[in-house]
């Protein structure tokens, strides 16, 4: 799934992702193993109410360059 993300519609960071699975548009989560807990707290916890899949990334470097951003990414979302 990884190598094929950036065919996908998506968004990344954090507050997107708020945003996009409260207004119910998210498919799948994608987290960083190697993020601050205390910065995706909140996305796992509305995945888990909304029973959206999480798929742990190893590495923010490597969600980033999935994404298609020369940055680190804590967190990207799927679209429906």
């Amino acid at each position: 799934m990884l190598d094929d993300l950036k065919h996908y519609k998506k968004l990344v960071g954090v507050k997107q992702s708020t945003k996009a699975i409260e207004n119910g548009i998210v498919a799948s989560v994608l987290i960083a193993k190697d993020c601050e807990q205390r910065v995706v707290r909140g996305i796992i916890e509305l995945c888990e109410k909304q029973l959206l899949p999480i798929t742990y990334v190893d590495s923010m470097k490597q969600l980033g360059k999935a994404c298609g951003i020369e940055v680190e990414a804590a967190v990207a979302c799927i679209l429906k």
